[in-house]
């Protein structure tokens, strides 16, 4: 049971060990330094997602509006 316990030990010392070595990444190649990628530095891309949030919460307030009107002309033609 002894020498069980000393062969797996070995055994797994041995795969850890070696394994250690293919967690060590390595970073991205230095190059000449290079400035921002536009100018001016503030670049944040504007008309990409936000216009289509802006017509979504468009088309949300013209429904609710609608629906609001519609309820309005209901209860009118109900209570009459």
């Amino acid at each position: 049971m002894n020498n069980r316990l000393i062969y797996l030990y070995t055994t797994l010392s041995l795969i850890l060990l070696s394994s250690i070595n293919s967690f060590a990444a390595m970073g991205p190649p230095m190059g000449p330094p290079m400035g921002p990628p536009c100018w001016p530095p503030p670049c944040v891309p504007i008309d990409g997602g936000v216009s289509l949030l802006i017509a979504a919460g468009v088309a949300y307030g013209g429904k609710k509006l609608y629906d609001s009107r519609k309820n309005k002309s209901n209860e009118s033609e109900v209570s009459a």
